[in-house]
């Protein structure tokens, strides 16, 4: 009976850490970005998590867009008002 409880306990462990690796791989895979060093990396995700990566990146890509063409009408601005002094 003894023998048992430890072997319940040991398989229960056991699982539990095959739990925990899978998920810091998963938390790791959440960084990866598409380019051509990491090709391989980036074809063993699920075609979700390539999705949901790629929405990110091009949400970020938009956004870092916006800021500059706000700096360039900014930019013009000051070009225009001088030039009209």
């Amino acid at each position: 009976m003894l023998i048992l409880i430890f072997l319940f306990i040991y398989f229960s462990l056991r699982k539990f850490s095959i739990l925990s690796r899978k998920n810091k791989v998963l938390k790791r895979k959440k960084t990866i970005t598409l380019n051509k060093n990491n090709l391989n990396n980036w074809m063993n995700l699920t075609k979700k998590e390539r999705y949901n990566l790629s929405k990110q990146e091009s949400i970020t890509y938009l956004n870092k867009r916006k800021v500059l063409l706000e700096e360039i009408r900014k930019e013009y601005k000051k070009i225009a008002k001088g030039k009209s002094k």
